[in-house]
């Protein structure tokens, strides 16, 4: 039997992320459309996919990526303002139907939101029920699996519900808190949508899809409340409390971005459980069965909790978004994220200023303020962290997974990319990464980030109450990396192959 082709749509979004890779280990020859394939470069599964540059609003963009496909995924979806994204979402849709025509597809796959069929639809909503109507129109044969809440790490509708839980004891709520609710587990979404490429259709038509549980929204964050480890929350429901508003307050308080968040909002004003369960005639539910909501969260707060987020809301965020991640960046969940970011070329090669990168830490120090850096180890180790006691395992080479002071070696490409997580006690997540690229006989470059994510109030006010350091602490390290690859070049025939140790007196005037 011919090995079945999909094309997956929105394969930076947060479904599209993880759909990938899946289809893959079921044996799928699979091929991802991205606007900006550079941001999968990175992704685990990237050399193990064809990736295809394509823009939906671009219908000549589309004929090679549809070319020799068996089934499309379409698993995008604009977030802009109403008017725009809605006609946006309508022209991508009819591209889409057009390009699976001219290419002989024959299966499309969408992914939508589960709706009462009488309500008048939020414009977010509306968008979804139309392109699914112009694919089952098409032709085509259409599955449109319709889902409510979304419970997974990273996922928009979960990172919603955890930041207002953890940061507001008392809430304000729209009336939409006592609306009833199906929430699924990401794991049995990704279920459906692998087992739709072969699952028998008699017709094109909508199946809705939902965990084994109904609750209504408020009770969702009091659930999570208590699997967190938190206290009740008071709710308090205003019935003057706008989408708009609403959506202004959850970009205050959450890493969600008000556009965001209204929509999402919006989407919550009516009921949201399936009207019917015919998905089970075509698609058996998992064997393990469906996940209970009280699972999901625990799923996904331990994923949060251990860094290992898949893939984020924000993967899918418009180019030049302050919050979009990077696909070099490390996983997370859509926190809010500060950087402090410095470049500077050398006349060293690659080879000798990476091996100065690599001897970071330990013995040979960090190259910027020794006393700063004893302070702050100190201090960790006071609030019972690790402090600097560590050092590293060996003065020359590091491995991922070493231990470095009080950093650990997440990632390591040996030759150009070095970044260490923090396992400092701090109120957030920071990372430390270290890329060195050749630029010229004899020359180097060295770009160079400190990445933080804080976590509530407390983050942000430690963020900005270092900031005035970061000039003598961050730029000062670059500095004296790159000087130190320069000096040792110059004198390759007269110096040690160790760097110089900082804090060392015969130092102290090169560093």
């Amino acid at each position: 039997m011919a090995q079945l082709r999909a094309l997956v749509t929105g394969s930076t979004g947060y479904i599209g992320g993880r759909l990938a890779p899946r289809l893959v280990e079921v044996g799928y020859q699979v091929r991802v459309l991205a606007r900006s394939p550079d941001k999968l470069t990175d992704v685990p599964w990237a050399s193990e996919v064809e990736i295809a540059r394509g823009d939906l609003s671009d219908p000549a963009s589309l004929a090679a990526a549809f070319t020799d496909v068996d089934v499309v995924y379409y698993l995008v979806h604009s977030m802009g303002g109403a008017e725009e994204f809605e006609e946006a979402e309508r022209i991508g849709a009819e591209n889409v139907v057009e390009a699976a025509r001219n290419c002989g597809v024959s299966r499309i796959v969408y992914l939508s939101g589960l709706h009462p069929d009488s309500a008048d639809l939020s414009p977010h909503l509306r968008s979804r029920t139309r392109v699914g109507q112009i694919l089952i129109e098409s032709g085509i044969p259409t599955m449109v699996l319709q889902a409510g809440v979304v419970i997974g790490a990273g996922s928009a509708s979960f990172e919603m519900i955890r930041h207002l839980t953890n940061r507001l004891p008392v809430m304000t709520t729209p009336r939409w808190v006592n609306n009833k609710i199906q929430p699924i587990a990401v794991r049995d979404v990704l279920h459906y949508l692998v087992e739709a490429a072969e699952a028998p259709l008699p017709r094109s038509r909508t199946y809705d899809i939902g965990g084994p549980d109904v609750i209504r929204y408020g009770e969702m964050m009091q659930i999570y409340a208590e699997i967190a480890g938190l206290g009740r929350r008071r709710i308090l429901v205003l019935p003057v409390l706008t989408p708009k508003l609403a959506g202004l307050w959850i970009g205050l308080v959450t890493p969600i971005p008000p556009s965001l968040g209204r929509a999402l909002i919006e989407s919550l004003r009516d009921d949201a459980v399936a009207s019917e369960h015919d998905i089970d005639e075509i698609i058996p539910p998992p064997k393990e069965g469906l996940t209970a909501y009280r699972e999901a969260v625990r799923l996904a707060l331990w994923r949060t909790d251990n860094g290992d987020v898949e893939t984020s809301w924000a993967g899918a965020s418009p180019v030049d978004a302050p919050s979009q991640p990077l696909p070099s960046d490390p996983h997370w969940a859509g926190e809010v994220v500060y950087t402090d970011e410095h470049t500077k070329e050398c006349d060293a090669d690659a080879a000798t200023l990476w091996s100065v990168v690599e001897s970071i830490g330990g013995e040979n120090g960090w190259y910027s303020s020794p006393l700063a850096w004893s302070i702050r180890g100190w201090l960790d180790r006071v609030v019972g962290g690790v402090g600097l006691a560590r050092g590293r395992r060996n003065q020359k080479q590091l491995n991922t997974g070493d231990p470095l002071d009080f950093w650990r070696v997440e990632r390591i490409d040996r030759g150009t990319l070095l970044r260490l997580r923090a396992e400092m006690r701090l109120p957030g997540a920071a990372w430390l990464e270290w890329r060195v690229h050749a630029v010229g006989a004899g020359r180097s470059r060295l770009d160079q980030r400190a990445i933080f994510f804080p976590k509530g109030l407390a983050g942000r006010i430690y963020w900005y109450s270092i900031l005035p350091f970061h000039g003598i602490i961050f730029k000062g390290m670059l500095e004296n990396i790159t000087g130190c690859a320069a000096r040792q070049t110059v004198h390759s025939g007269t110096m040690s192959s160790r760097p110089p140790v900082v804090g060392d007196v015969s130092n102290k005037h090169e560093l």
